[in-house]
């Protein structure tokens, strides 16, 4: 399983405004296996969620190369994107406002089908029923709307519209962020076993979980202000993160009192404009270690670490 299911090259989203270009992914570059699940994270407005729907095409890219399954779609036209829809599908962060509240759970699980292939009739209610129940779902649910389920039904709802298709590549934009946790580790618990039916399943996760993405994910790309800063296996960059600001995520992860060591550390301030950017290294004006007169004038390196990669003239100094 080491043929690349989605590729990302140079990926440049950039939307103009009044006050200038907002560059919301900068230079994404990245290859997901057949079979891994990949982990995107970073702070809220760094971009994650524009890297999914760019890969899609939900939206469209500036620059650079998105790839599916080795098929170009970067130019593609509209119509010719719809086989791209049966290998690839989107699960949003809010299942609420993604499904039509006009609509049947039926009719919202069978519309892919609808579109994508020739089930019709009671073949098609019986196989939305088969999806339900897959998901953790009684063929009850059939008729109902959704404003009469909960959260967590809803999120197992667009999940199965999203496996309607069988597709080969998920890109799952925060979908856990608005549940309980106990409904969190039921819906990951189910995409763990999702990916052990089907070795060639492949996901984007992107998230700002980081305990979450140590539970799923093969793999972790931490992302800045529309560019990837560090990346590798989730094991090695969890244990030993290279980037300062990969250092920063992990420290906020909560701990215990007792288990909380003295190495808290704070950033100050927010993201900076994606307008008006810095010179140098983006996370310089925040970074706890940057240093004047390098960090601040010039753009950093990639250095490989072994299996992981980081962007930071500071690798091997900082502490």
């Amino acid at each position: 399983m080491s043929e690349a299911m989605l590729t990302l090259q140079d990926l440049e989203v950039h939307f103009p405004t009044k006050g200038g270009v907002v560059r919301a992914v900068d230079g994404v570059s990245l290859s997901l296996r057949q079979g891994e699940i990949l982990g995107l994270v970073g702070e809220s407005g760094s971009g994650k969620s524009t890297v999914g729907k760019a890969a899609l095409r939900l939206i469209d890219p500036t620059g650079g190369q998105v790839l599916i399954d080795g098929t170009d779609i970067t130019t593609a036209r509209l119509r010719d994107l719809k086989p791209v829809r049966t290998k690839a599908q989107l699960i949003f962060q809010d299942p609420h406002s993604s499904m039509n509240p006009r609509m049947t759970i039926k009719r919202i699980v069978g519309e892919p089908l609808i579109i994508h292939t020739a089930i019709r009739g009671a073949e098609l209610d019986q196989t939305v029923a088969r999806l339900l129940e897959r998901v953790g779902l009684p063929a009850q649910f059939l008729h109902r709307f959704p404003h009469e389920l909960s959260g967590g039904q809803k999120q197992r709802v667009a999940i199965a519209r999203a496996l309607a298709v069988d597709p080969d590549l998920l890109i799952l934009d925060e979908p856990t962020s608005a549940l309980d946790v106990s409904v969190q580790a039921q819906i990951l618990e189910f995409l763990k076993e999702l990916h052990a039916e089907r070795p060639r399943m492949t996901s984007l996760f992107i998230s700002h979980n980081l305990a979450v993405v140590r539970f799923l994910c093969h793999r972790v790309a931490v992302m800045y202000l529309g560019k990837i800063v560090e990346e590798g296996p989730v094991a090695q960059v969890f244990s030993n993160p290279q980037h300062p600001y990969t250092k920063a995520l992990l420290s906020a992860v909560p701990l215990p009192e007792a288990t909380r060591g003295a190495g808290r550390i704070q950033l100050e301030g927010d993201l900076p404009s994606p307008v008006d950017r810095a010179q140098g290294c983006a996370f310089h004006p925040r970074c706890p270690v940057a240093r004047k007169g390098l960090c601040d004038t010039k753009a950093p390196p990639r250095v490989d670490t072994g299996e992981t990669w980081a962007r930071c003239h500071l690798i091997g100094e900082t502490p």
